[in-house]
């Protein structure tokens, strides 16, 4: 039985938040490490960039085949097989010779995170009752987020032992991730759609919901629209232009833009502890509006004159906005399509990828030729489109469960 009650999750969310956090400790921990271990290869900066872009890209292009393997074969198998594929890509990157044969690994990796990614959320969201899928997505996403704090302080650490070393023990990582997936996710639960309903609740026997109806529907576009926000700020530009902001723009050292960046993360997980049982109690529209509301704000303060204590505010602010468009939108997508539904999950993450690798190349191009305000004006601009969406749906979506 998926859940037991309504006040408790299916174990499957559990899981596979635990499985994020391993996934995105291992990640903060080879972050630092890339451009260090590209540097040595005697390749310039751009030779740099492309070999942190090149992972984002592939796992862009690749998430809808992504989709396809997980209608076709079961969420715990792409999971599993996704896990693998990074897990051997980053261990062998750790030992390449050459740097075109290491960004070919990376590219090869970024495959492998998109089955990885697409196959767990669309489980996540297949189990979860639609009572608790705010509460679901909060949980996933408070493990990554959790990671990703733990990981690079790390990362930094062992990179200056030697540059190689954070892609073995990322590589690690991803197998204990993958081998905690196999062992504890239930194969009946990830590889039959159509189990009986009495065991497992309406949702799991559903039907799933081609990508082009979900595409004609209002409440999935306006996910998609919030998600490439998200991509945007949370994945993009805060990683590519707030360091260079605090630096050159408010003349302080890096460490400023690591406490900016940390206040954002913390506040972050400590609204994911509330932001999905709103979502679930308010219900998504009204969770959704705040959000968006608070991200819109946060980044439209960074188009005032330079103020360090207006940055920091900034970043706690939207940490916080983000804990609610990480758990709406995703809420949103499972309310269109509850079942097995690989591509529409897909096209949702993808959304994401496409803010993350569009966003900072529209920011860095605006901060050279008009200014960082024109770059933190545009990505206002981003995250209002998705306010307006939010305002646009109905007052009925998602609403609260009477209890």
């Amino acid at each position: 039985m998926l859940w037991r009650g309504r006040g408790e999750l299916p174990r499957e969310v559990g899981i596979l938040a635990v499985v994020a956090f391993v996934v995105a400790l291992g990640f903060g921990i080879v972050a630092p490490a890339i451009p260090l271990y590209a540097r040595a290869f005697g390749v310039g900066t751009t030779a740099v960039g492309l070999a942190v872009s090149a992972f984002a890209f592939f796992r862009f292009v690749s998430a809808f085949g992504g989709g396809s393997l997980v209608e076709r074969f079961g969420e715990r198998t792409v999971l599993s097989a996704g896990l693998a594929v990074v897990a051997v890509t980053t261990g062998l990157a750790g030992l390449a010779a050459s740097f075109p044969l290491f960004l070919a690994l990376r590219a090869a990796g970024g495959v492998g995170s998109a089955m990885f990614t697409v196959a767990a959320l669309s489980l996540l969201l297949r189990v979860a009752p639609p009572s608790h899928r705010g509460r679901a997505a909060a949980t996933w996403q408070g493990g990554f987020i959790l990671g990703g704090i733990a990981g690079p302080a790390a990362g930094g650490l062992l990179a200056e032992l030697s540059p190689r070393l954070p892609f073995f023990l990322y590589a690690g990582f991803l197998l204990l991730a993958g081998s905690v997936a196999m062992v504890l996710l239930r194969p009946s639960v990830t590889t039959q759609p159509s189990a009986a309903p009495a065991a497992t609740g309406p949702d799991l026997a559903a039907e799933p919901v081609a990508l082009r109806t979900a595409l004609r529907s209002r409440v999935y576009l306006t996910a998609l629209v919030a998600n490439l926000g998200v991509g945007w700020v949370l994945f993009g530009v805060r990683n590519s232009l707030v360091p260079l902001y605090v630096t050159e723009e408010l003349g302080r050292t890096v460490a400023w833009a690591g406490a900016g960046l940390l206040a954002g993360s913390v506040a972050q997980a400590l609204g994911l502890l509330r932001s999905g049982r709103l979502a679930d109690t308010w219900g998504r529209r009204p969770a959704l509006v705040l959000g968006a509301a608070l991200a819109t704000v946060s980044t439209a303060a960074l188009v005032l004159p330079p103020a360090l204590w207006v940055f920091l505010l900034s970043m706690a602010l939207f940490g916080l906005a983000a804990s609610f468009l990480a758990s709406v939108p995703a809420a949103l997508v499972a309310d269109v399509s509850p079942a097995r539904g690989g591509r529409v999950v897909a096209v949702f993450q993808m959304s994401a990828d496409l803010g993350a690798i569009v966003g900072p190349l529209v920011a860095g191009w605006l901060t050279d030729v008009i200014s960082y305000q024109a770059a933190f004006a545009a990505t206002t601009a981003v995250l209002a489109a998705g306010l307006g969406a939010a305002l646009t749906l109905p007052r009925t979506t998602g609403a609260p469960v009477r209890r």
